[in-house]
């Protein structure tokens, strides 16, 4: 008989594609403040704040779609996601007070981004064990590939039309895109009728709701789960500092928005070749060592305290941080299982996400803060680079901590 074709590798391109709309669009909030802050005189800590606070609602939202990911399955969760995301893009085209910024950001576009991460992450987990981090690596690869074409297709959309209109296409797009998407999506391997990849047919492989591991419960008590949290808050705090601010801080330096919009996208673009290589690293050596030096690769972040004006230099900088990011993001998922199992896979992931989001919305926020308080990003940028070297130590005693693994 011939072998049926795996289902998993279908399930790898939709969730490509869902990344590619959802992180794409999420990421290209920096290339709209200088617009909204012309047209309205907002302060750069106002609007930044907004995004902060969608972080937060986004990290609570994603331990909610993470358990409801374990239970009934990616595809309604991410019909709804995609309802959501696509009302709060639609409705920034009628925004003219703040309080609606913020409204549209927190409670529509920041609770569906909570299926950014963690449902996509783990319905990847559970269809593969042999591939995983490489198959993380190509969901990565589908964000970095959005944030390397949203940017500058946003930032033209913008200056030919208007910052409302390009609202209002982001809005459409997402939303039309996600829900024919969502239909292709099933939980895992037993929906329709096959093992992950890695198990042999003979295998006595269960579905998800019958894997061992720890609850999300007995996770949160363990010492390894508060290391591995809160590398990860290190990391979303630079992650999105950089994410939001680069553009900014690109013209303050003197250089043009549409040349700032290209660092942007070389960040996005390199990230996902970080996940690929991290990706293939991982399964070689291993999780811990991998988030290691992919922590290490960040710590580029402080040369930013240097008087740099080039964009070519900037872009570089960028780049190879961008490329750290890209591997410690493609473990998050593979390391959640290694230490914890599958039982609550979702869940757990749901709660790391949580942090690291947690830590883009302090830093997308006390970014803009430091900048009005000081007129500068140098305080902005050393913080990163402390905040680094904390996950770096982190990440050291993650690995030489020794205890018993669940999977």
């Amino acid at each position: 008989m011939k072998k049926s074709f795996f289902y998993g590798y279908i399930i790898v391109s939709i969730i490509f594609i869902l990344q590619l709309v959802m992180f794409g669009s999420r990421v290209s909030f920096g290339v709209f403040i200088n617009p909204i802050t012309n047209e309205f005189g907002w302060p750069l800590a106002l609007i930044a704040g907004a995004f902060s606070l969608s972080s937060i609602s986004q990290a609570i939202s994603s331990i909610f779609m993470g358990w409801l990911n374990d239970r009934i399955g990616p595809r309604f969760v991410l019909i709804v996601c995609a309802i959501l995301i696509g009302t709060g893009f639609t409705l920034m085209f009628f925004v003219n007070t703040a309080w609606q910024l913020y409204l549209f950001y927190i409670a529509l576009v920041g609770v569906g981004m909570g299926g950014l991460v963690a449902p996509q992450m783990s319905t990847i987990a559970r269809w593969f064990v042999k591939k995983r981090n490489l198959m993380t690596a190509i969901l990565m690869a589908g964000g970095g590939l959005g944030g390397l074409i949203a940017p500058p297709l946003i930032t033209w959309l913008i200056y030919t039309f208007t910052w409302r209109d390009a609202y209002f296409f982001i809005g459409i797009t997402v939303f039309i895109i996600m829900i024919i998407a969502a239909q292709f999506l099933r939980r895992d391997p037993s929906q329709m009728g096959q093992v992950p990849d890695g198990e042999s047919k003979g295998s006595t492989w269960k579905p998800a709701s019958d894997v061992s591991g720890l609850s999300s419960k007995q996770a949160l008590l363990t010492k390894r789960f508060w290391l591995f949290a809160t590398a990860i808050f290190c990391i979303g705090f630079c992650l999105w500092t950089i994410m939001i601010h680069i553009v900014p801080y690109a013209i303050d330096r003197g250089i043009s928005p549409e040349i700032a919009a290209l660092i942007l996208a070389s960040m996005n673009g390199a990230q996902p070749l970080g996940s690929i290589l991290g990706g293939i690293i991982a399964d070689k050596i291993g999780n811990a060592k991998t988030l290691l030096a992919s922590i290490c690769l960040i710590s580029t972040v402080i040369l930013l305290l240097l008087p740099i004006a080039s964009p070519w230099i900037m872009s570089l900088i960028v780049m190879i941080v961008a490329f750290g990011l890209g591997g410690t993001s493609v473990v998050q998922s593979s390391m959640t299982a290694e230490l914890f199992g599958m039982k609550a896979h979702g869940a757990i992931l749901g709660y790391t996400v949580f942090t690291f989001s947690l830590g883009g919305a302090a830093g997308t926020y006390i970014a803009g803060l430091i900048f009005d308080f000081t007129s500068s990003y140098q305080w902005v940028f050393l913080l990163c680079g402390m905040l680094i070297f904390a996950a770096v130590l982190i990440a050291v005693s993650l690995y030489r901590i020794k205890s018993e693994v669940v999977v």
